[in-house]
């Protein structure tokens, strides 16, 4: 076969993932340009507050990275040249060696997006140009221009949120209010408030809960009134959004007596039942919930993760170190209770609902119509592809989904999820899909060539939906 006979686009070339004209046109000349609104992500305000230089390129790269953990795992690397005590030249060897396994899954995509995006290399990344790569990507990390601040410049990031525990002093975020252009903003993420399947290390949440805000957590009242002084202190702080990890909604009757009757057992030292802890979970939830509307946030729910599947490594590496699946959890009937009650008193503040197994799609986007009404546009949203599902297929099919059932022209768009400084070219990943999806349309006569119309939904889902429905 003679490979000047085929006709094929270069790798990851200007045209990457845009597959007519119409595609090229729209991502090119309008998506490519919009600032970017990471409205949730892990990224440390510490790194940034602290302008943090990354010393390697497997300390920007590989820490905390569970994507590429994973993918070592299962190309049979030994773990201490993952989460273990190898160098760090070492370790990014050997992610050199798992990078041609990865084909065919979106971390091939994103390596070489970041490595062209970020530092301008343009090599595959292999056994045998790993050490160039690694020498000339460590090289450039060591100069002013890629420290943490700089990289957000350089990405054209306008806003971040970062995920924090109530209890987080936001000395961090303080600082860069002060002295950083990029808004770098709190999002409120509550789970370990209602955390109390683990008696112990509840107790010790509570303990310092209470020392903070000075509330002497003796009651249910008590906890929630902490909270709200929390929440209060967050908001001061710049914080729009809160955010919490289910595996499902809960929607248990209880009454203000029994629910402070459940938290004293806890607080005592005593397990809670099964039917105990979902009626706990659901009233701290639903009290939380109606003090994000008095403050005009938006609240996110991600749901559906099964973490920590795997005790052992649990026990060796601790929680959320790559060992977390979809689960199949049942979601419709409890997420419609617990949206109506807070409806029923208009206390449901906007809503973004992140679902992780895509068997719940339609569940979601037919979901979102219910409680959506002409306070603002979309109110109810169906969030991004998330975690596993933040790929070509998994967003897809979301935006599909939600085009099929919703109105995908109030989509608030893409966001990272990532605790990475590496990870903003997954907005160009998402735009370039979403480019794709509205050409293809066109070139099959589906929607009309309107270029006016056209552009104006797509800045709109890349940026405009997003930075008006948060308010920031």
């Amino acid at each position: 076969m003679n490979i000047n006979d085929i006709s094929f686009k270069q790798f990851i070339g200007a045209d990457f993932l845009l597959e007519n004209e119409i595609a090229e046109e729209l991502y090119h000349e309008h998506a490519s340009q919009m600032p970017i609104i990471d409205y949730h992500c892990h990224l440390s305000p510490e790194d940034l507050a602290n302008d943090r230089q990354f010393k390697t390129l497997t300390e920007i790269w590989l820490e905390g990275d569970h994507y590429k953990w994973r993918a070592m795992r299962a190309n049979g690397i030994e773990e201490k040249f993952i989460t273990g005590n190898a160098s760090d030249e070492d370790k990014f060897y050997k992610w050199a060696d798992t990078v041609p396994f990865t084909l065919r899954n979106p971390l091939y995509h994103w390596t070489h997006l970041e490595l062209r995006r970020y530092f301008g290399i343009n090599d595959i990344l292999n056994a045998d140009t790993a050490r160039a790569i690694y020498t000339e990507a460590t090289s450039k990390l060591n100069t002013k221009e890629f420290s943490s601040r700089n990289i957000l410049r350089k990405m054209n990031v306008e806003v971040v949120c970062t995920t924090d525990d109530p209890i987080d002093s936001l000395e961090h975020h303080i600082k860069l209010k002060k002295e950083f252009e990029i808004k770098v903003l709190p999002t409120f993420r509550p789970d370990k408030a209602y955390a109390a399947e683990n008696v112990p290390g509840y107790l010790k949440y509570i303990e310092r809960l209470s020392e903070l805000t000075g509330v002497h957590i003796d009651s249910f009242s008590a906890l929630i009134e902490a909270l709200e002084k929390r929440i209060l202190f967050f908001h001061e702080n710049g914080c729009r959004l809160s955010d919490h990890g289910l595996e499902q909604f809960y929607y248990e009757k209880v009454t203000p007596s029994e629910v402070n009757k459940i938290f004293l057992k806890v607080m005592g030292g005593s397990a809670l039942a099964a039917g105990e802890l979902h009626k706990f979970k659901y009233a701290v939830l639903i009290a939380l919930s109606k003090l994000y509307h008095r403050q005009g946030w938006t609240q996110q729910y991600h749901i559906g993760a099964i973490r920590n599947n795997n005790e052992r490594m649990l026990r060796v590496l601790g929680p959320d170190t790559g060992f977390d699946s979809i689960g199949d959890f049942s979601q419709a009937r409890t997420l419609s209770q617990f949206l109506s009650h807070l409806d029923n008193s208009d206390q449901l503040a906007k809503t973004i609902l992140y679902n992780l197994n895509p068997s719940d799609n339609e569940t979601i986007a037919t979901m979102i119509g219910n409680f959506n009404h002409g306070s603002v546009a979309g109110k109810v949203q169906f969030g991004s592809g998330w975690w596993f599902l933040d790929q070509k297929d998994g967003m897809e099919r979301q935006m599909n989904t939600l085009s099929n059932m919703g109105l995908i022209s109030h989509f608030v768009g893409m966001l990272t999820d990532s605790r990475s400084f590496m990870s903003y070219p997954r907005h160009e990943y998402f735009r370039r899909i979403l480019c794709n999806l509205i050409g293809k349309d066109v070139v099959n006569g589906e929607i009309p060539y309107d270029i006016e119309l056209l552009s104006g939904m797509i800045k709109n889902i890349c940026y405009y939906n997003a930075k008006n429905y948060f308010n920031f």
